[in-house]
């Protein structure tokens, strides 16, 4: 079946060539500049100069209202490009201290580099007035950008009474390339950002709006003759010292404080093994992350959460991984003593292998109607392989696989997909994915709901049946599954013009599937879509620019033919003066609610159908510089999981954030969300999320997090037995070093704590002073 999918789509393929535009020579100069953000050296006035005349968003392709000059040269070793960005009213420039990554509305230059000429990904590079950097990749096969991606390269810049100078210089050894050819061709796009009443994306190049693939039609540069990776070593020594302690404070008598020291010396390398080819190694290295996760709400909600991964070792290359659908979520993979990693790109061959251990298991247990994540104390074998060939510029072909095992549990996966695109409009995915996943009774036992003791003992032919046993959908999943097999297939078809798109797509993932490297948390279900979307443009010297209509309606089953959603929605959005933005939309759901007798999989004769009918609305804005004002509003009536019940919910989350001066921000986030029924509060629930950060200079920051979350329930309006109360607060103090992205210094302090019916008052149960030393060395 998969080999004849294949050979269809490639039979699709027309042999119509289209001729390449010459690419445009970029000068050799030995020089090298000195980064300081001034533009006064005489090498520059030997360098390319590009202009940056045309504005590509929100408008297609009409002049700039400023001017602005890129100049660019290479030395064969470093790209240097330096802009020069005029602005008439300098006063108004939106520059801030900050740390890298966190500058998207400030003014910005910067260039994109397709450096294989693929027309599949683009490392991005982009500068504020004051040389603050933002890097990224972005993923055409996946229309995703990955800010978490960190280069190492230099940058500096200057703020005038004309506008404003930026130098950067990027090593070729950070970019991936195929150094076996004399003369290179890399795609570059050259950008600056305008952030005014609107938030003007100026370019070097013209871009179709109707084509959705803009990496591909950037022009291509040729040079970099003298330009050889080499086998680039980068070997990066750490230390971490932490001092915690924790106490058990779930009952009345708490106890002392455990204390924990630790010193852990770890080793990352990074090793170019041939040009086309890298090797990232890690011993011992601590993954426990610096910066404290965004506060996430979860009351109501029978689905785990997703948090993205932050840790270098699996960031790296990490976009050679991605497919259609998320098979390869490393943030699975808690504590290992070693990783290892294999990634390259060659003529169109993309491929990585990684294999660590880990000295937990945490597993993502998928269902139709919730899911659950399982962690146990015993050691666990990871691995993932993804290889991709682009067969031409509007075919690829790609497979994923992955291993998960340990002494209770194992999983396997295997994936083929493809992505073809016969127009610039039209496109097709497809995937295809087989696993087997064997669970041992210890491992159905972890999940018994609540961990009750006698329903863990109870042989599994008398705890299916037992109705007593409080059980949710993750324990029914592994119970008497030795031996498990899955299917899945994603289909999808999109046609999108400069005005409108249409798209449909098509999912079935049976209820043995399992990917558990990476995270599905539905299964056992098959879901059909279609939608529309209509796009209007005003003109230059309209109060909008851009408002969009979309709808789409959809329906999924489980795999005995029981409906367990339906819905249709509506919405409209549009983008408005002072950099505003507002969408309101309708949705109406048929929803399946919670199983009846929780002992049983079925869903027909064991489950109520609830009508949910929601009005939302998010509205955001920037009117001045250093504020984002953005607000989300949702209201209607919403399934009550806790009581299977409709209620009528309310749910409101206001963000702030506000720059005081250059250097100090206040980041403020809430979310509240209240449920009624039967006439009676079920909850009210609040989530706070507050950052203080004083940036010292490019290199430094302090920053405060407080995160404290706060849920109150009616137990007269439960059917089971809750806590009235729920109290969580934790917070964090840390100072940040960093000389680049790898050689850093971390110091801080953390904490956290609880109350619940039990306790008379929030108790802290975890305390940790911690430091992290890392250092570079290139070679």
């Amino acid at each position: 079946m998969i080999r004849k999918v294949i050979l269809v789509l490639a039979s699709m393929v027309t042999a119509t060539a289209i001729a390449d535009e010459q690419a445009t020579p970029l000068p050799f100069i030995s020089t090298n500049a000195t980064i300081d953000g001034k533009l006064d050296e005489q090498v520059w006035q030997q360098a390319k100069k590009i202009a940056i005349n045309n504005v590509t968003w929100p408008q297609e392709n009409i002049p700039s209202p400023v001017s602005t000059t890129a100049y660019v040269y290479e030395n064969g070793t470093s790209l240097f490009v330096a802009y020069r960005a005029n602005d008439p009213n300098p006063e108004l420039i939106r520059a801030f201290y900050k740390d890298r990554d966190r500058v998207w509305n400030d003014d910005l230059v910067g260039l994109k580099i397709d450096s294989f000429n693929s027309g599949r990904s683009a490392y991005q590079f982009f500068i504020n007035p004051l040389g603050v950097q933002l890097d990224s990749i972005e993923n055409e096969l996946t229309k995703s950008e990955d800010s978490s991606w960190n280069g190492i390269w230099d940058s500096a810049g200057t703020i005038d009474e004309q506008g404003y100078t930026v130098e950067i210089e990027i090593p070729l050894r950070v970019l991936n390339f195929d150094d076996s050819k004399q003369v290179k061709n890399m795609a570059m796009e050259f950008v600056r950002f305008l952030p005014r009443d609107q938030r003007l994306r100026l370019s070097n190049m013209q871009i179709s709006h109707a084509n959705s693939c803009w990496i591909c039609q950037m022009p291509e540069y040729s040079g970099f003759e003298k330009a050889k990776q080499g086998n680039n070593v980068a070997i990066i020594p750490s230390l971490v010292l932490s001092k915690s302690q924790t106490r058990d404070i779930d009952g009345s008598n708490v106890p002392d404080w455990q204390d924990n020291d630790k010193s852990e010396p770890s080793l990352d390398v990074k090793w170019a093994i041939t040009p086309d080819t890298t090797i990232n190694a890690t011993l011992n290295p601590d993954f426990s992350q610096v910066e404290a996760d965004t506060g996430q709400l979860s009351v109501n909600n029978s689905f785990s959460l997703f948090f993205p991964e932050k840790r270098a070792f699996f960031l790296d290359n990490a976009d050679y991984f991605s497919s259609h659908l998320n098979l390869i979520h490393t943030r699975n993979i808690a504590a290992p003593d070693y990783g290892i990693k294999l990634s390259g790109n060659k003529l169109g061959h993309t491929y990585g292998l990684f294999v660590t251990n880990d000295e937990h298991l945490n597993v993502l247990v998928p269902g139709n109607l919730g899911s659950n994540v399982v962690s146990l104390e015993q050691k666990s074998n990871n691995a993932a392989l993804r290889y991709r060939y682009d067969v031409n510029d509007g075919l690829s072909i790609g497979s994923s696989a992955t291993l998960r095992d340990s002494e209770d549990y194992k999983n396997q996966l295997i994936s083929f997909d493809t992505k073809y695109k016969p127009t610039t409009s039209d496109t097709f995915k497809v995937q295809l994915l087989r696993s087997n996943t064997q669970y041992s009774q210890a491992f159905a036992d972890e999940i018994c709901d609540g961990n009750d003791g006698d329903c863990a003992q109870l042989p599994s032919s008398e705890c299916v049946q037992g109705q007593d046993c409080d059980f949710n959908e993750g324990v029914l999943r592994t119970l008497n599954q030795d031996d498990l097999d899955g299917l899945g297939y994603f289909l999808n078809y999109e046609h999108n013009t400069k005005h409108w798109r249409t798209f449909t797509s098509y999912q079935n993932y049976d209820e043995g599937l399992r990917a558990d490297m990476g995270f599905m948390s539905q299964v056992d279900f098959n879901k059909f879509l279609a939608g529309f979307e209509y796009r209007w443009y005003g003109e230059q010297d309209t109060w909008w620019n851009r408002a969009r209509w979309y709808t789409d309606w959809d329906i999924t089953h489980n795999d005995d033919g029981a409906l367990l959603e339906k819905e249709i929605q509506t919405n409209i959005a549009i983008d408005g003066p002072l950099q505003s933005f507002i969408d309101i939309g309708v949705e109406h759901r048929k929803r399946t609610g919670l199983r009846h007798n929780k002992a049983s999989l079925k869903i027909d004769n064991n489950s109520d159908l609830f009508s949910e009918n929601t009005l939302w609305t998010y509205m955001e804005f920037k009117p001045v510089s250093g504020l984002f004002a953005g607000l989300n509003l949702r209201a209607g009536n919403k399934v009550d999981l806790a009581n299977n019940r409709v209620g009528q919910m309310r749910f409101a989350r206001p963000v702030i954030n506000l720059s005081l001066g250059k250097h100090f921000e206040v980041n403020f986030r809430h979310s509240y969300e209240t449920l009624d029924a039967d006439d009676a509060l079920v909850y009210t629930a609040n989530l706070t999320d507050v950052r203080l950060t004083y940036q010292f200079n490019i290199n430094s920051y302090l920053r405060i997090a407080v995160i404290y979350t706060d849920i109150d329930r009616n137990t007269e309006n439960y059917i089971d037995d809750v806590d009235a109360q729920y109290k969580s607060l934790s917070t964090q103090l840390l100072y940040s070093y960093k000389i680049n992205p790898q050689t850093v210094f971390f110091a801080g302090y953390a904490d956290k704590g609880y109350q619940d019916d039990d306790l008379s008052k929030l108790s802290k149960d975890e305390k940790t002073f911690f430091a992290k030393f890392s250092y570079a060395w290139l070679m």
